[in-house]
């Protein structure tokens, strides 16, 4: 399954205009279930029920999604992001040290190339679409299966969105399948085809 999940204010956004997203990943430190992740210097402590919904989440993951921003502004993740999973990221321009900086991360550049590249990675486990703009390609493209939302309470005013120019149209969701956590409703949409 190829899937998106981002975290979003109420609003809409998923990081206030200058990228900073610390104000919507509070839910991610509030709870009392430390979650470890493949990065050795992030543990998440998350209520028990987003500690299920974030254990389905990177348990399922085969490979990740990213623009060249979002690898930009995290470093490359270190070549390990979070979910453990191998990086594929859609630009124009890889960094002329990818091949030695970042072994385990691919670079192409489109989205159908990504979302090809990361199911070849994945084998039987998900795909995760960890970007906005990768999201509103691939849903133009009809290459999502479902659409993941944790919201959290949160209104910024302004920022970067979740959802936006969708030049296919609309798309239509399936009713949700919701959890409530701790600072953060948890919505899963499957795309109706």
């Amino acid at each position: 399954m190829v899937f998106s999940h981002m975290t979003m204010s109420l609003d809409g956004f998923i990081a206030d205009p200058r990228d900073r997203v610390e104000d919507l990943f509070e839910w991610y430190e509030t709870g009392e279930v430390p979650l470890p992740t493949a990065s050795r210097d992030v543990t998440l402590r998350v209520d028990g029920d987003s500690a299920g919904v974030m254990r389905e989440l990177t348990e399922s993951c085969g490979a990740l999604v990213a623009g060249r921003r979002l690898f930009d502004i995290t470093d490359g993740w270190g070549d390990t992001h979070p979910v453990g999973a191998p990086v594929v990221v859609v630009t124009h321009r890889p960094p002329e040290d990818a091949a030695t900086r970042w072994p385990r991360t691919s670079f192409v550049t489109d989205i159908g190339a990504a979302v090809t590249r990361a199911r070849e990675i994945a084998g039987d486990k998900d795909v995760i679409l960890a970007s906005a703009s990768v999201t509103q390609q691939a849903l133009d493209l009809g290459l999502v299966d479902e659409v993941w939302v944790s919201l959290v309470p949160v209104l910024l005013g302004e920022g970067i969105p979740y959802f936006a120019k969708l030049h296919r149209g609309h798309v239509f969701l399936k009713d949700p399948a919701v959890v409530q956590g701790h600072r953060a409703l948890h919505l899963r949409y499957r795309v109706q085809r």
